[in-house]
């Protein structure tokens, strides 16, 4: 172990700092940095971008972790043992080389944010109680492996980021439309054709759920509180509106976007509006 690495551990100890980063240090194996286990008080521990591709089983013995970042690693495995962080809030396994997640992940009570981005993950790699996780504000799955999402993402009622970026599905559930909280929903990259109708249900009346979906397909954006704001309510499967976004409008038509009336960039668009199909055609 480096002499900076064992005074990060001494400081820590010695002076009850609640936060440690290990960042770009070429750790191989956390067992090698001596004394880490030990820091039960901590909160914060980042080890990303660095060499791991396991995490011990001790890692249950930092119980009062609130944040743990493991970013830009080479994980293969995770151990059961750490569904023990029974306070973890904040889990960034992004950009490692998962396949599979252990059994009982989904018993972290307390998490609220889980990115799972830049894996090898598909459908069956969660495990049975991965949608147990009821306490999620925002679930990032992009670039992975997913050609449909299970209908249990419905039971995740607290979700308010959903990102599907970059994998292989090719629809959406309709329980997608019990996320009542939802207001990010990213899909770009996938071979989606159609929303599902029932996402029309995800949000109040006074706002607007951000759907970014590229390449020929729409995207929504919030808009502030004003003459501005899509509501819902004007989508139903007996209404046909063009839904105007800058400079791009698109058809709804029965409650389902069906395409580009005209293209642009997603940095292209700001502020929605619903006009009635008779106007806009004048």
């Amino acid at each position: 172990m480096s002499k900076s690495l064992k005074k990060l551990v001494e400081e820590s100890r010695e002076k009850n700092q609640p936060e440690v980063d290990m960042s770009d240090r070429g750790i191989s194996n956390m067992l090698d940095v001596h004394g880490l286990f030990s820091l039960s008080h901590i909160t914060q521990l980042v080890l990303s971008h660095n060499k791991l591709t396991t995490v011990p089983a001790n890692i249950a013995e930092l119980k009062n972790l609130e944040v743990l970042n493991f970013f830009n690693n080479q994980i293969e495995e995770l151990p059961t043992q750490i569904s023990s962080l029974q306070k973890l809030k904040h889990l960034n396994l992004g950009m490692n080389r998962l396949n599979t997640l252990p059994r009982g992940f989904g018993s972290l009570p307390a998490l609220e944010v889980l990115d799972l981005t830049y894996n090898n993950l598909n459908e069956n790699s969660l495990p049975g109680n991965f949608f147990y996780l009821t306490t999620l504000r925002a679930l990032y799955l992009s670039d992975n492996d997913f050609e449909i999402l299970p209908p249990d993402i419905g039971k995740l009622t607290k979700l308010q980021i959903l990102s599907l970026r970059d994998n292989d599905l090719i629809s959406l559930p309709k329980e997608i439309g019990e996320l009542t909280q939802l207001k990010e929903l990213h899909i770009q990259g996938n071979r989606l054709t159609v929303l599902p109708p029932e996402l029309v249900n995800t949000q109040p009346q006074q706002e607007c759920l951000s759907v970014c979906w590229m390449h020929k397909v729409p995207i929504w954006l919030r808009a502030s509180a004003g003459p501005d704001v899509l509501e819902p309510s004007y989508i139903s499967p007996t209404s046909i509106h063009w839904l105007q976004f800058s400079r791009v409008q698109l058809l709804v038509l029965d409650g389902v976007i069906t395409g580009f009336v005209a293209s642009a960039q997603s940095r292209d668009l700001f502020f929605c509006r619903c006009l009635p199909l008779e106007k806009e055609m004048a």
